[in-house]
C-alpha cells in the first residue's frame, strides 16, 4: 500500500530527576552536597532509509514517546541517558508542523537525519548549586520536559524528470517503455493510483528518473478527482514533461488540454511553471493527430515531441532532450528560509521571551522558557522556590507586572499554578 502522508504527535523523553544528596562518612567533615545530575532523555530522531517507498510503518503510529532520563542518585552519581528513538523513512520525507505547516525538516539526502523534538536535560544535582555564599544547597533540578510536536509527515518522492497529464494519455505507458517499471496500464481513467518511478538509461548511457503521476484533471490543485494528494511529488523534479493525448479521441482539444493541466500546476506551486518543460504528443498513430498537432503547434512555442508510445516509435529524442535538461537545470531548494519553523521560532524567541494576559482579576503568564523553568523547578524546597523567582524576575517578569498595576496579593498564574504576588 502506498502511503504519503501521515499525521504523528512526537514527545520526546523527560529528563531525569536531579538528586538532593548529602556526604554523611564519619570521618569526613563537613562532607558538603553529593547529589548526581539526571540523565538525559530520549530524543525523536527520523533517519533516512533508502529502502523504503512509502510511510505505511507510520499509518498506525499515532503516538510516539522518548523514555524519561535516569535520576541522579547520591555520592555524586549521574542518572544514565535514555536510547534516542529512531524512525526510519524513505527519502525525501518532509517533516512539517502540523498547525503552522512550516517545515521542520527536508530528509533529501542519503543517510540524512534529524532530531524532532529533543528530550530534557536532566535536572541538576545539588552539588551543581555549590557556591561560596552556600556551601550546602538543600534542593536540586526537576527534569527538563521533552519536546512534544504534532507532525505532518510527507514523502516528496525524488524524481528528474515528471510526466504530467489527464487521465489516460500514455504517461504510464510511456515510463513502461523507457524502464524496467511496470505500472499498471488499462483502458479506462486513473489506472495510476499512486506514482511509479523508473531509471531511464539513454543510448549515450546517460541516466535519469522518471516520475509517472496519476492523471490531473480540472480542479485537481483544489482537490478534484485524485487531487493534490499526487501533486507535491512533481515539487521536487528538475524537468517537467508533458504528455498529451494529441489524437482528441474523447472530443477534447489538445491545446485546451495543454493550458488545463499548467493552470493546475501553477494553483498548487507558482514554482511548478517555471520548471523547464517539453511536450510529449502522444498516440499520434490514431486518426486526427497530425491534424491536431499542426494547430497546437501555431498556439504553443515549446519543444513538441510526437511519439507513438504504444509502439515504442519517437521516444529516443525524447530522451536525449531530457537528459540535457535534467543535466542543464540547477537543483534549486524546494523550500525557501521563511518557510521554516526554525526561521520562525528564532524570531519569535528574540522579540517575545514571555507574554503576560491579565484575565478577571489574574495575572497569566505564559513561554515556552518560562513554563520550562517552572516544571523544573523543586517547590519541596524553599531554596528551590527562591531560585525559581529569582529566575523569574531576572528575566524581567516582576518589571513587566508592576508596568500592568500588578498590586501587593493580586493572582498571578503560571500553567495551572496560582500564587498570590508579593513585592
Amino acid at each position: 500500500m502506498f502511503i504519503d502522508e501521515v499525521k504523528l504527535t512526537v514527545i520526546a523523553g523527560n529528563g531525569g530527576d536531579g538528586c538532593t544528596a548529602f556526604r554523611r562518612e564519619k570521618y569526613v567533615a563537613m562532607g558538603g552536597p553529593f547529589g548526581g545530575d539526571g540523565g538525559h532523555g530520549s530524543d525523536i530522531i527520523f533517519k533516512v532509509d533508502t529502502g523504503l517507498h512509502t510511510l505505511i510503518d507510520l499509518r498506525y503510529m499515532k503516538v510516539i514517546k522518548g523514555k524519561k532520563g535516569e535520576n541522579g542518585t547520591g555520592k555524586n552519581m549521574n542518572g544514565k541517558d535514555a536510547d534516542d528513538i529512531i524512525i526510519k523513512v524513505p527519502q525525501g520525507t518532509v517533516i512539517s508542523d502540523y498547525e503552522t505547516n512550516l517545515v521542520i525538516a527536508d530528509l533529501k539526502e542519503k543517510n540524512a537525519e534529524f532530531i524532532v523534538a529533543k528530550g530534557g536535560r536532566g535536572g541538576y544535582g545539588n552539588t551543581h548549586f555549590k557556591t561560596l555564599s552556600n556551601p550546602a544547597p538543600n534542593f536540586s533540578e526537576n527534569g527538563e520536559p521533552g519536546e512534544e510536536k504534532v507532525l505532518k509527515i510527507e514523502l516528496k518522492m525524488l524524481a528528474d524528470v515528471g510526466l504530467v497529464g489527464l487521465p489516460s494519455v500514455g504517461k504510464s505507458t510511456i515510463l513502461s517503455k523507457v524502464s524496467k517499471a511496470k505500472p499498471k496500464i488499462a483502458d479506462y481513467h486513473f489506472t495510476t493510483l499512486f506514482p511509479n518511478l523508473g531509471v531511464v538509461k539513454t543510448k549515450d548511457n546517460r541516466s535519469f528518473v522518471m516520475a509517472d503521476l496519476p492523471g490531473l484533471i480540472e480542479g485537481a490543485s483544489n482537490g478534484a478527482g485524485l487531487g493534490d494528494k499526487f501533486l507535491r511529488h512533481i515539487e521536487r523534479t528538475k524537468v517537467i514533461a508533458h504528455v498529451i493525448d494529441m489524437s482528441g479521441i474523447e472530443n477534447r482539444d489538445p491545446y485546451e488540454d495543454f493550458v488545463l493541466i499548467n493552470k493546475e500546476l501553477e494553483n498548487f506551486s507558482k514554482k511548478l511553471i517555471k520548471k523547464p518543460m517539453i511536450i510529449i504528443a502522444n498516440k499520434m498513430d490514431m486518426p486526427k493527430s497530425e491534424e491536431n498537432l499542426k494547430e497546437f503547434k501555431k498556439k504553443v512555442k515549446l519543444d513538441i515531441y510526437p511519439i507513438k508510445a504504444i509502439e515504442n516509435d519517437g521516444l529516443e529524442p525524447v530522451l536525449m532532450k531530457l537528459a540535457d535538461l535534467v543535466e542543464e537545470t540547477v537543483d534549486s531548494p524546494l523550500y525557501e528560509e521563511s518557510e521554516y519553523l526554525s526561521h520562525v521560532l528564532y524570531k519569535y524567541e528574540e522579540e517575545k521571551p514571555f507574554t503576560i494576559e491579565k484575565v478577571n482579576d489574574e495575572y497569566i503568564i505564559k513561554g515556552n522558557k518560562i513554563e520550562k523553568m517552572f516544571k523544573m523547578a523543586n517547590f519541596q524546597s524553599s531554596e528551590g522556590i527562591e531560585r525559581f523567582l529569582y529566575q523569574i524576575k531576572k528575566l524581567g517578569v516582576d518589571d513587566e507586572l508592576e508596568k500592568m498595576g500588578i498590586k501587593e496579593g493580586d493572582i498571578v498564574k503560571i500553567l495551572d499554578f496560582s500564587f498570590e504576588y508579593r513585592n
